[in-house]
């Protein structure tokens, strides 16, 4: 080799080392800014630390910040408060308890509350534990497991039977494709998709198998047990009619051998009926999931955890949607994907890493303020994407907002849920505003309670300011940032306008602030 080539062969390498040792979110950058200059799209500016408090205070805590948070943030000039805010509120009480309720929505989707799987969610949090060990326990559903026996709630709800209705084990394979591998099977279950030609029945009857002899034992005590599994699932399509056989088997790996074991030799402890001990099999189907799909060796695994947690901070999947990963719905930036799940695998599967990474990248922290008149598709992630509250960031805010007693939350979250959230199996991953969510804004006691003015709350410590003080205050303590000129001048002069009823009016201004838009969306 020359010389030359020598010299220019060593540069490569040198390039390639100090890309490899930049930080996860420079590299992301450069992958998002790529596509954008690319493809002659603009990027947003940087959001305004206004945007940049309430946003981050949102995803992190669950809320957006009190008055004092804003200004204290507002008023700060240091170079590097936003690491600081996001390292802070990654390590604050609060990060636990907006975890919890955020995988909780996005695992359970709504199906149902259960203690032992709050505290199993919240714990897991606290200690910051790896996703694919949080997924094992899951999928394992352990009845032997004394430290977080909530961890079954995932598998044990949806092996509840309603009346004369059949167990759903279809929606259980289902959910399992969809939300640990990112690949939605559920019309794959009699023939091959129609319309997705990489999805087969084979997937489905394959996933299906670790399954189908599963059966509740408790439901209270959440305790799953196995029938034993002692041949292959036969199936055939409604098409072909042709017969076929599946052992259990993960999506584009090899079968897993069923081992022959005589009649009545099946388990290693045998189950006892008084003590609702179902036994521990010496081959289990659900053992074997929970050891082969959470790892860093299932490309399915790593790339669907990686696109979620993209999703859950930016707005939108690298694929969306986040259920159809195949290869006619490409990632909108394949290379950063294929990033995020290596580091994220390689990182243990450290979801508070992952998070913190893409809180620092420019893409997160762009304004949602559009760069040119219209719009840019979605998929270049060119400007934030606004994002619809969840019920419970928004009764937590709310509660915020008006200065109330935080217990008032208690009291108020089961309205919250049925006005806001989606109903069960409704996946939360778009802004839906509806009629039931106007109307309880607009009419329920509770809520305009919080708006009357009592000792110490946002409308009684608001009215004793002279109007312009007044305006700035509700704003910041609603929307976090300063009103604009005009909305001063136009609020400032309806007060104005009602001396005697100042409390009042600054109450349905602030009515207004909380019913607005810019209230109920992340942006």
């Amino acid at each position: 080799m020359c010389v030359r080539a020598l010299f220019a062969f060593s540069l490569l390498g040198l390039c390639a080392v100090g890309r490899a040792e930049e930080s996860l979110h420079v590299r992301i950058h450069a992958l998002i800014e790529a596509k954008a200059k690319a493809d002659g799209v603009a990027l947003s500016a940087p959001a305004d630390d206004s945007e940049f408090v309430r946003r981050v205070y949102l995803d992190f805590a669950g809320r957006i910040p009190t008055r004092d948070e804003t200004k204290a943030f507002l008023n700060d000039t240091t170079a590097d408060k936003r690491s600081r805010l996001i390292d802070r509120l990654l390590t604050a009480p609060e990060y636990a308890t907006r975890m919890t309720d955020l995988f909780h929505v996005m695992l359970m989707e709504r199906l149902g509350d259960n203690p032992e799987w709050t505290k199993f969610l919240r714990e897991s949090f606290e200690k910051n534990a790896p996703w694919d060990a949080m997924v094992k326990k899951m999928l394992r559903a352990d009845p032997k497991e004394t430290a977080h026996p909530g961890a079954s709630f995932w598998i044990s709800k949806r092996l509840e039977n309603y009346g004369q209705n059949p167990v759903d084990y279809s929606g259980l394979t289902r959910d399992v494709g969809r939300l640990f591998l990112g690949k939605n099977f559920q019309c794959c279950e009699c023939h091959d998709h129609l319309t997705v030609d990489e999805y087969k029945q084979q997937h489905f009857q394959g996933l299906h198998s670790f399954f189908k002899n599963t059966y509740l034992v408790n439901p209270a005590k959440m305790i799953v047990g196995e029938r034993p599994t002692t041949e292959k699932t036969p199936f055939a399509s409604v098409f072909t009619k042709i017969q076929m056989a599946t052992s259990p088997v993960l999506p584009g790996m090899r079968m897993i051998e069923i081992p022959a074991l005589a009649k009545g030799m099946e388990y290693l402890e045998p189950p006892d009926r008084k003590t609702n001990n179902p036994g521990v099999l010496k081959f289990s189907p659900l053992k074997e999931i929970s050891e082969r799909l959470p790892t860093k060796l299932n490309a399915d695994f790593t790339r669907n955890s990686a696109n979620r947690l993209w999703f859950l901070l930016i707005g939108r999947g690298l694929v969306h949607p986040l259920d159809l990963h195949h290869a006619a719905n490409p990632a909108s930036h394949p290379e950063l994907l294929d990033l995020l799940a290596k580091e994220f695998a390689e990182h243990n599967f450290d979801i508070k890493w992952l998070f913190r990474e893409l809180a620092l990248t420019k893409t997160y922290q762009r304004s949602s303020k559009l760069a040119a008149k219209e719009a840019p598709e979605p998929k270049y992630f060119a400007t934030a994407l606004e994002r619809r509250l969840t019920a419970e960031q928004l009764l937590q805010s709310v509660i915020i907002a008006t200065g109330s007693d935080l217990k008032t939350a208690d009291t108020l979250r089961a309205k919250y849920l049925k006005a806001f959230a989606n109903q069960p199996r409704d996946p939360e991953d778009e802004v839906t505003p509806s009629l039931k969510a106007a109307l309880f804004v607009l009419h329920d006691d509770a809520v305009l309670g919080l708006l009357k003015p009592k000792a110490g709350n946002l409308v009684d410590r608001v009215s004793k300011l002279p109007d312009a003080e007044a305006v700035d205050e509700l704003f910041l303590a609603i929307l976090s940032r300063k009103p604009s000129a005009d909305e001063r001048t136009g609020i400032t002069k309806m007060l104005a306008k009602h001396p005697e009823k100042r409390a009042e009016a600054i109450g349905r201004v602030a009515w207004a602030l909380l019913a607005s838009m810019e209230f109920g969306v992340n942006h």
